[in-house]
C-alpha cells in the first residue's frame, strides 16, 4: 500500500505508554439485572473484537432483549474534565505515523464524498492507546479490539490489535498487512459516517423494537456490512486519486474480511456456527459487501438495509 503520500490526521490523540490513560479510572461498564452468563460476555466480546462498534453495546442490547434490565448494559457518560483532546501532532513512530496517514486520507475521501452530495463532513478522533482508556461509552481495553463509540464520535485502537491479527487472526502477512489494518481503520470510520448519516441511531430504534435477539443482530449484521462497504468505497477512491492500491493489497483486505467472519471465529472460539447470533456477517458476506464499495465507489450502493439478500 502506498501511504507516503497522505496528508498526516491532526485527528490523532496518542495516550499510549505515557500514563495519560485518557481519564481512566474505575466504573466503565455496568451489567444489567442479570440477564448474561458470562459465557454469553465472551462470546460476544470477542465478536465484538472482529471489527466494530464498541462490543459492550451489543452485550447491552442482548442484555435487554432477554429480559435482563431495563436499558443499555453500558454505563453512558459524556467525557470527563480532562478526557477530550484538542488537535495534536501526529505520532513520530511508524505505526503511529502510518494510522495518521490511513485517517488523514478517509478524512480527505469523506469530505469530497460529502460535498458531491451537498453536505459537509465532520471527521472523527481517533485514539491510540495502550492497555486501557476511557471512553464515552465507558471504559476501553485492548481485549476489545478497535471500535467505534458514537457518544464522542472516537474510534478507540489500541495498535496490539494489528500484530494480533497477523498472528492470531492470520488475516495478512508482510507488507500486505498495511492494506489490511487500514481496511480496519477504515471500517471504524465507515461507523462514523453511519453516525453522521443518522443510520446508527435507527439502526438503535430497531434493534429495540425487535421481538427477539436473532431480528436484532441480523439488524446489527446490515450495520457492519455496511461499514465494510464504506471502507471499499474508501479504498476504491483513494486509489483513483492517489494510485494507493498495490498487487496483494486487496486479496490481503478479502483475507482479513475472512478472518473476521462470523462463522469463522465461531468455529475457532465455540466449535460450532449459528447463523442467528451473528452480529458482522460471515466470511463471505464481509468480502463480498467490502468488494462491491471497492467495486462501485458509491455510498448509494452501500445500501445493506433494502438489499433483498445481504
Amino acid at each position: 500500500m502506498r501511504w507516503d503520500d497522505f496528508r498526516r490526521s491532526d485527528n490523532v490523540e496518542d495516550v499510549r505508554g505515557g500514563g495519560d490513560d485518557g481519564g481512566f479510572g474505575g466504573g466503565g461498564m455496568s451489567m444489567g439485572g442479570g440477564g448474561l452468563g458470562i459465557g454469553t460476555i465472551i462470546v460476544l466480546g470477542l465478536l465484538g473484537w472482529a471489527l466494530g462498534i464498541d462490543p459492550r453495546i451489543l452485550i447491552g442490547g442482548a442484555d435487554i432483549l432477554m429480559g435482563g434490565g431495563s436499558g443499555p448494559a453500558i454505563e453512558q457518560r459524556a467525557p470527563q474534565q480532562g478526557q477530550a483532546r484538542g488537535p495534536s501532532a501526529p505520532p513520530s513512530d511508524q505505526s503511529g505515523q502510518f494510522i495518521a496517514a490511513v485517517l488523514g486520507n478517509t478524512e480527505d475521501v469523506w469530505i469530497a464524498v460529502f460535498k458531491e452530495n451537498g453536505r459537509s463532513y465532520s471527521a472523527p478522533k481517533l485514539r491510540m492507546f495502550s492497555g486501557a482508556t476511557r471512553s464515552a461509552c465507558g471504559t476501553a481495553q485492548s481485549a476489545m479490539g478497535p471500535f467505534y463509540c458514537p457518544n464522542d464520535q472516537r474510534i478507540y485502537l489500541d495498535t496490539s490489535f494489528f500484530r494480533d491479527l497477523e498472528r492470531r487472526f492470520r488475516g495478512c502477512s508482510g507488507k500486505a498487512c498495511e492494506f489490511a489494518q487500514a481496511y480496519v481503520i477504515s471500517h471504524e470510520v465507515g461507523h462514523h459516517v453511519q453516525n453522521l448519516l443518522k443510520v446508527l441511531p435507527q439502526a438503535q430504534q430497531q434493534q429495540q423494537a425487535a421481538g427477539s435477539r436473532a431480528e436484532a443482530n441480523r439488524i446489527q449484521v446490515k450495520v457492519e456490512l455496511q461499514a465494510d462497504c464504506f471502507a471499499g468505497v474508501w479504498a476504491n477512491r483513494s486509489n483513483q486519486k492517489w494510485k494507493s492500491l498495490e498487487p496483494g493489497d486487496v486479496e490481503a483486505a478479502l483475507q482479513t474480511a475472512a478472518a473476521i467472519g462470523d462463522d469463522r471465529i465461531q468455529r475457532q472460539t465455540q466449535g460450532t456456527v449459528v447463523p442467528d447470533s451473528f452480529t458482522h456477517g460471515s466470511s463471505a458476506q464481509r468480502q463480498r459487501w467490502f468488494s462491491i464499495g471497492l467495486k462501485e465507489g458509491k455510498v448509494s450502493a452501500c445500501n445493506t438495509f433494502s438489499a433483498p439478500n445481504v
